[in-house]
C-alpha cells in the first residue's frame, strides 16, 4: 500500500495536481466498470478538467505502472472493439473483421484505433480483469463495446427488452439448444467472444415447421453468413469448441439496438495520442516498429525557421545569440503544447510539429508570433523574427532514426510553404484555410489572407497560398 501511495505522490509531481488528485479518487471510489477502458475525454468532461492536462495525467499514469494503456480496434459501424494491443507495435495491416456488422476494416489511426486506460491489478482488481466472470451484458458493455459508445443509465435494460430474444452462458466444450419463435424481422445471432455471427433474414408466410440451425463456435475467426428462413419456430444448437464460455445472443436488428449503438461521445484516438507531446516525451520510440507504416489520412504540420539566425551569431556573438535562440525554442515548445500539438523535431533553428486539427496550428501560429514580439521587447532587440508554414493532409507515421516522425507529400509541402516568408509571416495552404473553424479564428481577427500562387521546390503543380498579416 505504502508503495501506492508513492507512486501516486509522484503522479501528482509530474502531471496537473487537479488531474493526479481526481485519478486518485477515481482508482479507489470509482464503481468497477469506471475503471475499465476509462475514456479520458469523458473523464474530463465529467470532473470539469481541461482535456488535454487529462490526457497528460492518464499517460503518465501509465507510465509509473498504475494504470494500462490499450490500442482497442474499433468497428466504425456498431462501435464494438475488434481487437485490443497493449502496444501500437501489435496493430495489424490486414482487416479486422466484425462479425456483428458483417465486414471487415483496415485500422484506421484517424477515428478507428481507440486510446484507453483500465486500472492496473496491482493497483485495484476489477471484474473486467477477469472478463469470463463479468455477466452477459456487462460483458458486452466493457469488453464488447468501446468507451465511444454513449450508454445512459437504462441502456442495457432497454436492450433486453427491446432487442433480446434469447441470451446464455455456454461453458467450455458445451453444446446448448434453444427453440424460438422467429418474428417477421432481421435477426442476428451474435456471440461477443469470438465475435461470431449468423444473419437470418426473415421474411414471407409463416410456418408451423420447426427449421434447424447449427452453430459451432471455435477459436479462429469465421465468416458471417445469412440465411433466410420464414417466419415460425426455430431450434439452434450450439456446440462452444473452444476452451473458454461464449456468450450467444439472439437480437433484433430493431431500432432500439441501431439506437444504442449509434450514441457515441467523442474519444481519445490513436492519432491523438501520436501527435501528443507528453506521449512523445514518455514513450518515445515503443510505439511503432521499425518496419511500421501507419497511414493517416489528415494531420496538420507547422514548420517554423527563425529568420537570419546564422547572421544573428555573427552581429551579436555566440553566447547571446544562444540565449535568445534558447529563449524563442523555450516559448515555441510551450505554445505547441498548450495547443495540443507535438514536436516532432527541431532542424538547427527550425521546429517541425503536428496538431490533430488545422485551426489549433493556426493559433500556435498565432500565439508564436506574439511571443516572438514579447521577447524581442523584454531583450530589447528585434532579432528574433519567426517564419511560419502550415499545411494540412495525408500522411505516413513511421519510424526514422529511433522515433516517431511523418513521411509524404504533405510534410514536404508544409516545409516549402514555410520557406515561402520573408519576414514574421504565416503562410497556410487551401486545405487549412478551408477549414470552418479556421475561417472563425479569421473572422473573430478580422484578418483578411493574402491569396499567392507559388511555385514550391520539388512540388510539380503551382500551390495556392495564404499569407496571414
Amino acid at each position: 500500500m505504502s508503495d501506492i501511495l508513492s507512486q501516486f505522490s509522484r503522479l501528482r509531481k509530474v502531471t496537473d495536481p487537479a488531474v493526479a488528485d481526481a485519478i486518485a479518487r477515481l482508482t479507489q471510489d470509482g464503481a468497477d466498470h469506471e475503471l475499465n477502458r476509462v475514456n479520458p475525454l469523458d473523464f474530463a468532461a465529467r470532473t470539469g478538467l481541461n482535456e488535454e492536462k487529462t490526457i497528460a495525467g492518464f499517460l503518465h499514469a501509465s507510465k509509473l505502472g498504475l494504470f494500462d494503456l490499450t490500442w482497442n480496434v474499433m468497428c466504425p459501424g456498431c462501435g464494438g472493439v475488434l481487437d485490443a494491443h497493449g502496444t501500437l507495435k501489435s496493430l495489424r495491416s490486414d482487416d479486422y473483421q466484425c462479425g456483428l456488422c458483417g465486414r471487415g476494416y483496415a485500422a484506421s489511426v484517424d477515428e478507428q484505433v481507440e486510446v484507453a486506460f483500465t486500472v492496473s491489478p496491482r493497483i485495484r482488481r476489477i471484474a473486467a480483469h477477469d472478463p469470463n466472470s463479468l455477466p452477459i451484458w456487462e460483458y458486452f458493455r466493457q469488453i464488447f463495446w468501446s468507451s465511444g459508445i454513449d450508454f445512459n443509465a437504462d441502456a442495457l435494460a432497454t436492450l433486453s427488452e427491446d432487442v433480446v430474444l434469447d441470451a446464455r452462458e455456454l461453458p467450455a466444450h458445451q453444446k446448448a439448444e434453444v427453440t424460438l419463435q422467429l418474428p417477421p424481422q432481421f435477426i442476428i445471432l451474435f456471440e461477443p467472444v469470438t465475435h461470431t455471427a449468423h444473419f437470418i433474414d426473415v421474411q414471407g408466410e409463416p410456418t408451423d415447421e420447426i427449421r434447424q440451425l447449427s452453430l459451432t463456435y471455435r477459436s479462429e475467426h469465421a465468416p458471417t453468413l445469412t440465411t433466410t428462413l420464414q417466419p415460425g419456430p426455430l431450434t439452434i444448437a450450439y456446440d462452444n469448441q473452444t476452451g473458454t464460455r461464449v456468450l450467444p445472443s439472439i437480437l433484433v436488428a430493431a431500432d432500439a439496438l441501431h439506437h444504442l449503438i449509434g450514441k457515441r461521445k467523442p474519444f481519445v484516438t490513436a492519432k491523438r495520442i501520436l501527435s501528443n507531446q507528453t506521449f512523445r516525451d514518455l514513450y518515445k520510440a515503443d510505439n511503432l516498429s521499425i518496419d511500421q507504416r501507419l497511414q493517416i489520412t489528415s494531420l496538420t504540420f507547422l514548420f517554423t525557421d527563425l529568420k537570419g539566425s546564422t547572421a544573428l551569431y555573427e552581429r551579436v556573438g555566440d553566447l547571446k545569440a544562444f540565449d535568445l535562440v534558447r529563449a524563442h525554442f523555450h516559448a515555441l515548445l510551450d505554445i505547441i503544447a498548450a495547443e495540443g500539438g507535438a514536436v516532432v523535431k527541431t532542424i538547427g533553428d527550425s521546429v517541425m510539429a503536428t496538431f490533430t486539427r488545422p485551426e489549433q496550428a493556426l493559433r500556435a501560429a498565432i500565439d508564436m508570433r506574439k511571443a516572438m514580439e514579447r521577447l524581442n521587447d523584454e531583450r530589447e532587440t528585434r532579432d528574433l523574427v519567426v517564419k511560419i508554414g502550415i499545411h494540412e493532409g495525408p500522411c505516413l507515421a513511421v519510424m526514422l532514426n529511433e522515433r516517431q516522425d511523418y513521411f509524404g507529400q504533405t510534410v514536404n509541402i508544409a516545409a516549402r510553404v514555410q520557406g515561402l516568408a520573408t519576414s514574421q509571416s504565416i503562410h497556410v495552404t487551401s486545405p487549412v484555410i478551408s477549414s470552418k473553424a479556421v475561417e472563425a479564428i479569421l473572422q473573430q481577427s478580422s484578418t483578411a489572407p493574402i491569396e499567392k500562387t507559388a511555385a514550391l521546390r520539388g512540388i510539380a503543380d503551382k500551390v495556392l497560398v495564404y499569407e496571414i498579416p
